[in-house]
């Protein structure tokens, strides 16, 4: 019988959420054993830390949240007294830099800057229909947006594909200057350097002794190819998956519709 393992970190939307931003009472019991299983769960999403409590009523199981690709890693075992293992924030100056690098291969685009940290802030930039959550969106200048550190840029643009544009991205933008990435939400995502979902779940992997080989994970998109590369227990792709992450994946397991991260962990337990 093959060991369990130690960690299981999966992706939200996409994978664990619905297409209806809905997770099932289903998939919540099934998280519940894996804990009760003496496993440590982690939410890993790209979700910034303004959507924590979103999180946390999401995936309630979960011991450790790496958040905003990475750049915010929380300890919530003590749900009253979480701790902040990891904040990072990428320099205005560098966001500019980058949209500029952006602007000068593929014309104007449409950006969102992710500032603030308390609950529910507002998203500063362009509103744009495209943006599928329900986001308080203030229209403000750049150079206004960008006088000082930030979280989070996005980017998108009116007719290239977002893979189009990331393929640019990752031409023009050293990894010195922002870590690029898309997550499925048409645009791409600007991060501080060297922050991606391995790296925050590193944080979480030193806080608790765990070596990347007892860590199993599950995503959908892009932004999951780090911890894709790093996991070492098995990493499982979603059925609807980007073809980029499928071709690193081990399995391949249900939709997210379809519960498919309770499903495979169900059939785990039972081994």
């Amino acid at each position: 019988m093959r060991s369990l393992p130690k960690l299981i970190a999966t992706d939200l939307d996409g994978t664990l959420v619905h297409s209806d931003d809905t997770v099932s009472d289903y998939t919540r019991a099934v998280l519940e054993r894996v804990k009760a299983a003496g496993i440590h769960i982690v939410g890993a999403t790209g979700r910034g830390p303004r959507l924590t409590e979103l999180v946390r009523s999401d995936i309630p199981a979960a011991d450790f949240l790496v958040m905003g690709g990475g750049s915010r890693v929380l300890d919530i075992r003590d749900t009253d007294h979480p701790v902040v293992l990891r904040d990072e924030r990428l320099d205005g100056d560098a966001l500019a830099e980058v949209f500029a690098r952006l602007e000068h291969e593929l014309g104007t685009l449409s950006v969102l800057i992710e500032a603030g940290d308390h609950h529910e802030a507002p998203l500063w930039g362009d509103a744009d229909p495209h943006w599928r959550y329900p986001d308080v969106v203030e229209a403000r200048v750049r150079a206004e947006c960008l006088t000082g550190p930030v979280l989070k840029g996005f980017a998108r643009h009116p007719t290239c594909d977002v893979d189009e544009v990331l393929a640019v991205a990752e031409r023009v933008i050293p990894p010195d200057l922002a870590t690029i990435t898309q997550a499925g939400l048409g645009y791409i995502e600007i991060c501080p350097p060297g922050v991606d979902k391995a790296t925050g779940l590193r944080f979480v992997a030193t806080a608790l002794g765990i070596d990347p080989g007892d860590v199993l994970v599950f995503g959908d998109m892009p932004n999951d190819v780090p911890m894709f590369r790093w996991a070492g227990f098995g990493r499982v792709a979603v059925a609807n998956a980007h073809p980029a992450l499928k071709a690193l994946a081990d399995e391949t397991t249900l939709t997210n519709d379809e519960d498919g991260v309770a499903t495979y962990l169900e059939a785990m337990l039972k081994l």
